[in-house]
Order: structure tokens, then C-alpha cells, then sequence
């Protein structure tokens, strides 16, 4: 498993089960962050916004590109569906730079966009 799939697996893991703390665990403590509301830095921010998803909604991912910049550092675009139960699904575009600190790979910017 490359290193962008491991880390979006665990991000839709813990976005599927509505576990907002589990999900910004997986940022950076400087983690730039913007969702389709207005941006955060940190992870108290990328949990407030999880914390603030209906539950069941679901995260479905297909990565478009990727790039390892640097040894430490790898830059990813995907494509994401936000299912929902009580609305249409949500298609949106993500781009992630997940850096490795210590011997885990975080997510340290986060920036979807509706194109």
C-alpha cells in the first residue's frame, strides 16, 4: 500500500464512523484545513468541523495523482464522494500534502474545492 492510500483509508475510516478526535489525529498540530467552511490550523479545528457532520455520512475516495516531493513529504489529488442519508451525495475535489513526523505520515494541508 503506498503512503497517500494508507493515509486516506484511515481518514475515511474515522470520517465513516463519525469519529471526529480520530480524524484530526491524523493531522499535523499545524494542519492547515480548509473544508467547505471557512479554514482552520490545527487539529482542534479539523475535529470541531467533523464534529459538526451529520452522522452517516460516508467518505468515498479515488486518488487522481500523486507526488512524493521529498523523502518526508508527499503531495496528493483526489477525487471525493460525501454520502449522506438524507441528501444527494456531495462530489468535491481534495488536495492533501501528508508529511511524515517521527514514524507517521500526517496530513498537514487539507483543501477541498467544489469545481
Amino acid at each position: 500500500m503506498d503512503i497517500l492510500t494508507g493515509v486516506l483509508d484511515a481518514w475515511k475510516s474515522a470520517v465513516d464512523a463519525h469519529e471526529p478526535g480520530r480524524v484530526a489525529e491524523l493531522f499535523t498540530d499545524d494542519a492547515i484545513f480548509q473544508g467547505l467552511h471557512p479554514y482552520s490550523v490545527g487539529r482542534a479545528g479539523v475535529s470541531a468541523y467533523y464534529d459538526s457532520q451529520p452522522l452517516g455520512m460516508t467518505a468515498d475516495y479515488r486518488i487522481v495523482e500523486s507526488r512524493r516531493l521529498a523523502d518526508d513529504v508527499v503531495l496528493g489529488y483526489a477525487a471525493v464522494d460525501f454520502g449522506f442519508r438524507d441528501r444527494p451525495t456531495l462530489p468535491v475535489h481534495l488536495s492533501v500534502v501528508v508529511r511524515r513526523v517521527g514514524d507517521a505520515w500526517l496530513i498537514a494541508h487539507y483543501q477541498v474545492s467544489r469545481l
